[in-house]
């Protein structure tokens, strides 16, 4: 039940909207839609799995993305490089944010919570320094088709490239912490931290991995912001580390640590975007999307807690 709720969830909440909703929102193009939203949300969420695992947090996601789509843009724009260069500047950048969080946890013994807190400000701060404060734009390439529409003589491909990315990253995701020692590592910090050490394992050395690959696949994230923006923008996805960690909560993921899988994770990254969509399509403000979203967080937490306290006992 506990690897079923979150799909038994998503099928159940998109069965509403089919109902409830417009006739609009059943149809092929608002599915591709909802699976271009999902890509973003989803990447990132993919390292988020990770350093939850390990009984981390790391609240500058949303400002790796707005900092890695600045850098794609500038250098396009520049003319310093091409998209391919431009893609690995940002995941660059976004590995080099990881890295210092890690390091910063590790070497100061802070909690995540802060380090990744100050963070968020620092990094944020950087984005609309190299910005200058605004958004930059940057000549047109094919990076920019990751997450557009399909046009009709590339329908073949079913959704756009960006989304294929994300199976092929949620793949990689799961081989990682399924059959790695890295994964396996993830888990027993997790679950008992001093127990892990005591093991053998290298428990600072794994939690700067983990923190720089999630950096990594934030910057990505950011390669995929810029796609569906077209310019890289310092002020974007401002609170989606909590879209991202509300994603890994409601799959299955457990902030106490030890607990989290890829499907779960996609699963709630889906649920996320489906509300949105839905409540969008439905005319309803703004402001009733955050209470439902919030409304869903809070309780995927307490199931989590009562989950647990039922087998303390």
């Amino acid at each position: 039940m506990k690897r079923l709720g979150p799909l038994l969830g998503l099928g159940i909440v998109y069965l509403f909207f089919v109902l409830v909703g417009p006739e609009a929102f059943g149809t092929t193009r608002t599915l591709e839609t909802i699976a271009r939203q999902t890509a973003i949300v989803g990447t990132a969420a993919l390292g988020m799995t990770m350093v939850i695992v390990a009984g981390g947090i790391d609240l500058s996601v949303g400002s790796i993305v707005a900092l890695s789509s600045v850098v794609v843009a500038l250098i396009l724009d520049g003319g310093t490089g091409g998209p391919l260069t431009a893609v690995a500047a940002a995941t660059a950048a976004g590995a080099f944010c990881g890295l210092v969080s890690g390091a910063l946890i590790t070497r100061l013994r802070v909690a995540p919570f802060i380090v990744t807190l100050g963070m968020l400000l620092l990094v944020r701060g950087a984005a609309k320094g190299l910005g200058k404060e605004q958004k930059v734009d940057a000549p047109m390439t094919w990076l920019v088709d990751l997450l557009s529409s399909l046009p009709p003589d590339r329908r073949w491909i079913i959704v756009p490239p960006g989304v294929w990315l994300l199976a092929l990253l949620a793949l990689a995701t799961a081989f990682v912490l399924r059959y790695t020692k890295l994964g396996a590592h993830l888990f027993a910090i997790g679950s008992n931290e001093e127990t892990a050490r005591l093991c053998g394992v290298a428990v600072e050395r794994v939690k700067v991995i983990v923190y720089t690959l999630s950096g990594a696949l934030a910057g990505l994230t950011g390669v995929l912001q810029f796609s569906r923006l077209t310019v890289g923008d310092p002020t974007v996805a401002v609170g989606l580390e909590l879209d991202v960690i509300a994603a890994v909560v409601i799959g299955g993921g457990s902030l106490s640590g030890g607990e989290g899988t890829v499907l779960g994770t996609l699963v709630g990254a889906f649920i996320m975007t489906v509300i949105r969509t839905g409540t969008a399509q439905m005319g309803l403000p703004n402001w009733v999307q955050e209470i439902v979203t919030g409304v869903i967080i809070i309780a995927a937490v307490a199931i989590d807690r009562w989950r647990h306290r039922r087998l303390d006992a």
